[in-house]
Order: structure tokens, then sequence, then C-alpha cells
């Protein structure tokens, strides 16, 4: 009996992945499983609709949607709990899974808006001790926020919606910095990539001082002048620091 229980289970869950594929088990009534068919789309969908709102409203509502069921019959999860759902989506699409018609900047911005709720969603506070918010950033150590996530691109994810869909990648890459304000807000950023590379020398050397990472970032990039090029990233230091990229400098 145990046996055909399972039987019966298996049967019935593969009909509400894939009812094309998979007829519903003798004896469930066809509208009985047309309920339950629309609970678990439903259900797959609102979550994913959720997560992704840019990359949905961008598909269009016939590729979305073809997009969540293949997903729900091909797709087996690596996790049982439900909100780590999109996460799947992501794998799915990264795998090519999701089939050859997709357009090829999806899964760039599946995974931009799945950092989005990553970043949101981050347990850790921003640290109130440890740092001075009005100390020099020239002379001293700044401290970076630790929320902060530098990503580089293929496609201008923060710049794809419904009004706008790129033909092609642009020749250099699309470099991003996503955070959380003190505000609780999450913001992005387009970086140069002189700001990339000073981000990237103060995450991995948090104890240099932010003159000292301007020159070594405008030295690495081969600009001309790396003291000119130094001198103006004074300017930059600010604004990070208005926006919270950077919360101030590392006390002694």
């Amino acid at each position: 009996m145990a046996e055909d229980l399972r039987s019966l289970q298996a049967r019935f869950a593969a009909h509400l992945r894939d009812p094309h594929a998979a007829p519903p088990p003798p004896g469930v009534p066809a509208d009985r499983a047309a309920v339950y068919r629309e609970l678990v789309y439903n259900n797959v969908e609102d979550q994913l609709a959720g997560a992704f709102p840019v990359a949905r409203a961008t598909l269009g509502e016939e590729t979305w949607h073809g997009l969540v069921r293949a997903f729900l019959a091909r797709h087996r999860a690596r996790t049982p709990l439900f909100p780590e759902l999109p996460r799947e989506l992501l794998a799915f699409v990264a795998d090519g899974a999701g089939g050859t018609a997709l357009p090829p900047w999806l899964g760039e911005l599946l995974h931009y808006e799945w950092v989005e709720i990553e970043v949101a969603n981050d347990p850790r506070e921003l640290p109130a001790a440890g740092c001075d918010p009005a100390g020099d950033l020239l002379s001293g150590r700044p401290v970076l926020n630790p929320l902060l996530r530098r990503l580089r691109y293929r496609w201008p994810v923060h710049e794809i919606g419904p009004d706008h869909v790129p033909d092609a990648p642009p020749a250099e890459p699309v470099r991003l910095a996503v955070w959380r304000d003190r505000a609780e807000r999450v913001r992005f950023m387009a970086l140069a990539p002189a700001a990339e590379r000073l981000l990237e020398l103060l995450e991995r050397e948090p104890g240099v001082t932010g003159g000292e990472a301007l020159r070594r970032a405008a030295a690495s990039l081969g600009l001309p002048d790396p003291v000119a090029a130094a001198a103006a990233g004074a300017a930059t230091l600010a604004a990070l620091r208005e926006a919270d990229v950077l919360l101030g400098t590392r006390l002694p």
C-alpha cells in the first residue's frame, strides 16, 4: 500500500509540473486536477515574478510564462526552501535549460535582480562603531560598506527594461556597485574603471589609505598622470562616502 501511495504521489506531482507530458493518475477528477495545477503554477509564478519584476515585464507575458512552465516541468531544485526558488530559476537559465529562444541578456538581468534581493535581505547591520564618519579619506583608511557588491556584466542590466532592450552588448564590460545604505535602501551605481579599481583595492587591502589607493588605482590603469588622477579622485572618495559606499575612516 505504501508503494502504491508513493507511486500515486509521484504521478500526480509529475502531472502538476508538466500536465502536457504526464496525465493525471486514474481516478483523479479532471476539475480537481485543474484546481491543483493552478495552485501550484500560480504559487511558483508569483514567487518568481516578485523576485524578477524587470525580467518579467521585459520578456512579456508569453515568453515569461513559457519560461516558468519550462522551469516547473524540467528543473530539479537543489533546495526545499520556497524563497530560494528565484535562485533556482537563475541556475536553470544559466545552464541553458530555458531554451535558445530566450534573449542573451536574460541570465545577467536575473542575476542582477537576485543580487538586489540578497543585499536587501542581508542580516548584517552597518557598523556603528570602529570608524570615524567624518574622517579624512585621503590620509585615513577608508571603511567600505560591508554590504557592497561589485559586479561585472556584458550587458547593461541596470538599463534594461520594457522600454529599452539593447541589440548588442557594449564594447566595454558594465561595472556596477550594489549596496544597502544607512536608510536601508538598496542602491546601485555604474562604476568607471578607476572607481572599480579603487573599490577593489580598498576591499583587498583594508589598511591602505585613500590617497595611496587612488595613486595605485591610477597607476594600475596606466593613466598618463597618476598624481593628477589621484587628486581628482578625492571627489570620488567624497561621493562614495555621501552614498554610504564608504562609511568613514578606520579608527586607530
